[in-house]
């Protein structure tokens, strides 16, 4: 027989009320046992209420924007289990979203445990020392996995500051510091599953901090933290002969406190459920924009991400056309090509399907801008062309190439923001040179790297690039010889052009593309000289780069390759 469960919103700790953000059920849906129904929010803290059974959703008593506190009745649930009283579901645990607090609540029963009642450490660490920090009681879960650790070694914290985030499949918080101090040394990492008591990380406590303040508040504890906290009472850990404070303590942070001083956190605005549901399909979500409020992430924009990603139309910006920031596309036509005449479907090669790939994630990912210009490459030829005549014997040929990846390296020298790679928000500038150069091959383009760049002379560079080429159109270049380029060139000088915009090769921020040479009629002030002009077309990222600096670059590669004799300067 079945029976009506009203369901209504449990102990939500120390909050009088708190808005309904989400509702993440409707009538006529069949939900499990601690399934999430809404998700709810404070200024300090987001929680969801979970399902107290398995059952068919009658009505929904509440909406998005009401204000509701405990005991206020959610929805109607009809179960097939007559023996389910009409009784709050099991409390949330809270999570830290969007504040950079922890869970800002847990049960009252919990709260009131003997675990909860974590003694105040020594007083030791009141005048500085080493300090353990294990995780204190953070609810109804036998295991929580690290999904951020906010701090790093050396790092200066202060008390109450986060630590690491850790999260169930219902819930999120983040573990505060007992006190202020230095990190000695952290003992978790992201994916790592952590207990009640896990040793967090070692923490050089600063002089001065009452560790006991990072005492669980629980009100049985408060008699035994009364003597410590007395400034005339005696020190209470034990000394050793001379009266020295000993120098370690293991405290528990409580996981209830607030974040004034607190960093914001890197997690994206989600609850866990979505989290989880994301992580389920994949879906970084970093790259998806929040349609709900505040920029909240909801399911609904994680189902708009997939379909978006399934047609091809998401960019690497990563929103959703729902949430107006992404790229909304028609589909791919789809045409039936043979009601027109014969065809052949060839399949696309290994490094064609991988390069394209990676071409497109470019190519939508950064903002080029190329840069176009000549170099006069009259007189070089003509070097080029008589170190070959006096080398016939030692069988290496003289290419342009060499030529131009000694310029290149030069003008890396010159502007070192072209010889970097954005990483976040910074910037990093490399101190080697690596240059990779396209090599055709029957298969499709590869990039080898030439390594050290710098260290090689002309003849060296000639011969490194000659067996690479050879290496790529035997299809034995090793995944090495194509990693940890610094600056790219592609060269269409053998095949013809006059200029074009090369993709530049992530995470590299500038190309340069080379086109055929040809004999062009320059002014030289008093006449018309026939000159061999070489196209040079320079693609950048314009986020990294400015018009003005990559005209610089182009404009002093030029001079290099028209007076060879300047590198030297």
């Amino acid at each position: 027989m079945s029976n009506a469960v009203e369901v209504k919103v449990p102990d939500i700790g120390d909050f009088s009320e708190v808005e309904v953000i989400e509702v993440l059920v409707a009538p006529g849906d069949t939900v499990k046992a601690e399934q999430s129904l809404i998700t709810v929010e404070s200024d300090k803290a987001s929680m969801e209420i979970p399902s107290p059974g398995a059952g068919v959703v009658k009505s929904v008593k509440v909406k998005v924007g009401d204000k509701i506190k405990e005991g206020s009745i959610i929805l109607e649930l009809e179960s097939a289990e007559a023996a389910q009283p009409a009784a709050t579901p099991a409390a949330p645990q809270a999570s830290a979203q969007p504040a950079a607090a922890p869970a800002a609540a847990a049960p009252a029963a919990a709260a009131n445990t003997p675990e909860a009642a974590t003694p105040a450490a020594p007083a030791a660490a009141q005048a500085g020392g080493s300090v353990k920090v294990e995780v204190p009681d953070i609810g109804d879960f036998n295991e929580v996995e690290v999904i951020e650790v906010l701090v790093a070694v050396g790092d200066t914290v202060k008390a109450e500051q986060s630590l690491i985030t850790v999260e169930s499949d219902k819930a999120s918080m983040e573990i505060p510091s007992p006190q202020a101090g230095v990190v000695k040394a952290v003992h978790v990492k992201v994916g790592d599953k952590i207990n009640q008591g896990s040793f967090i990380l070692e923490l050089e406590a600063s002089g001065g901090q009452a560790a006991a303040s990072a005492a669980s508040p629980a009100p049985s504890a408060a008699p035994a933290q009364a003597p410590a906290a007395a400034p005339a009472g005696p020190a209470a850990p034990a000394a050793d002969q001379n009266g020295a404070l000993a120098s370690e303590a293991v405290v528990h942070p409580s996981p209830t406190a607030e974040f004034d001083a607190a960093p914001k956190r890197n997690l994206p605005h989600a609850s866990p459920s979505v989290r989880k549901f994301a992580r389920e399909l994949g879906v970084d979500l970093t790259r998806v924009a929040g349609s709900g409020r505040n920029g909240r992430i909801v399911a609904d924009d994680v189902r708009g991400y997939v379909k978006q990603a399934v047609a091809g139309g998401v960019s690497g910006g990563g929103s959703t056309a729902a949430a107006g920031g992404g790229l909304s596309v028609l589909d791919w036509p789809k045409v039936d090509f043979a009601k027109f005449g014969p065809i052949e479907a060839k399949p696309l090669s290994r490094i064609k399907k991988i390069s394209g790939a990676n071409l497109h994630r470019n190519w939508v990912m950064i903002p080029h801008i190329t840069n176009n210009d000549l170099a006069d490459i009259t007189d070089l030829e003509a070097f080029r062309v008589e170190l070959n005549q006096e080398n016939q014997k030692s069988g290496t040929k003289v290419t342009m190439l060499a030529f131009i990846i000694k310029a290149v390296v030069a003008a890396l020298k010159k502007f070192p923001d072209f010889n970097a790679s954005l990483d976040g928000d910074n910037l990093v500038l490399k101190q080697y040179f690596n240059v990779g150069f396209a090599a055709d091959t029957p298969n499709g383009l590869v990039v080898p790297v030439i390594r050290d760049a710098d260290k090689k002379g002309i003849f060296e560079l000639a011969s490194e690039t000659s067996e690479l080429a050879r290496q790529a159109r035997d299809g034995k270049l090793s995944p090495a010889q194509m990693q940890g380029g610094c600056f790219s060139i592609s060269s269409l000088g053998g095949i013809g052009g006059t200029s074009f915009t090369p993709i530049i090769n992530a995470p590299e921020v500038a190309i340069l593309g080379v086109s055929r040479s040809a004999h062009q009629p320059v002014w030289d002030g008093k006449a018309f000289q026939p000159r061999l002009m070489l196209p040079l077309s320079l693609s950048y990222d314009h986020r990294v780069i400015d018009g003005a600096s990559a005209a610089r670059f182009n404009a002093y590669l030029s001079a290099l390759l028209a007076d060879f004799r300047r590198i030297a300067l």
